[in-house]
């Protein structure tokens, strides 16, 4: 499930409309398009600045590798073993890598639409998914801080749920899709029921088409990656 994502332009404008907390950084573009997003990479996260202990909340963009190292984790990376870009929601609160993220350190992860895979081995289709409608939206995340070597990174992972009718022709699970109403919600680590905001994203809101069997590796970028072939 939702092993690459694709982001195309949105402005500092669009980001203030959906999450009007967020601080654009002043003389700084916002991120550009990225058309293939895959674990280990960096990619922009939308959070509530950290450390700010009774404070009204500000938001930020802010780059983070996708595949969360957990705050306990001190030991280099190339001895970590277990994959951490995403998170089974239905566990997530119990489990001792995501619990303390969950609790402290949501997220909103911004895409324009994701990629999967269907079909008998050697023979698969990528699909491009996305919202009818919609330019850009949120995946749930969780973003923690971790030292490694002497150097903090900042790193997050997608919570994932049972898929909806459309992704159940696709995949076992599906990525938390929000909407934008529940944004504020969500970054509130405070707010601890939000089990419903696990629910998959209603069918008749997405849709899928065939794209290039080039997204497949990830040294390939470019629009032409997430259009319909």
């Amino acid at each position: 499930m939702c092993g690459r994502f694709f982001r195309q332009d949105v402005t500092w404008a669009d980001y203030h409309a959906a999450l009007s907390i967020l601080q654009p950084p002043e003389g700084v573009d916002p991120p550009e398009s990225a058309y293939n997003i895959a674990p280990t990479q960096l990619a922009p996260i939308l959070r509530h600045v950290p450390d700010r202990p009774g404070r009204a909340p500000i938001g930020e963009m802010a780059p983070a590798m996708w595949g969360l190292v957990p705050s306990w984790w001190k030991k280099p990376l190339s001895e970590k073993k277990f994959s951490t870009f995403r998170a089974r929601s239905e566990t997530v609160a119990e489990s001792n890598t995501f619990r303390g993220a969950f609790r402290h350190h949501r997220c909103l992860v911004p895409a324009s639409g994701f990629y999967e895979w269907s079909g008998p081995r050697g023979k698969r289709q990528p699909f491009g998914i996305g919202l009818r409608n919609r330019r850009w939206f949120c995946f749930a995340g969780l973003w923690d801080r971790a030292m490694i070597d002497g150097s903090e990174i900042d790193t997050f992972t997608i919570l994932t749920t049972r898929p909806n009718d459309l992704m159940a022709g696709l995949h076992t699970r599906m990525p938390v899709i929000l909407r934008p109403e529940d944004y504020a919600r969500w970054l509130d680590a405070d707010e601890r029921k939000v089990e419903d905001l696990f629910e998959p994203f209603a069918t008749e809101d997405m849709h899928a088409w065939p794209v290039d069997p080039a997204v497949g590796n990830v040294r390939n970028q470019g629009a032409a990656l997430a259009a319909e072939v």
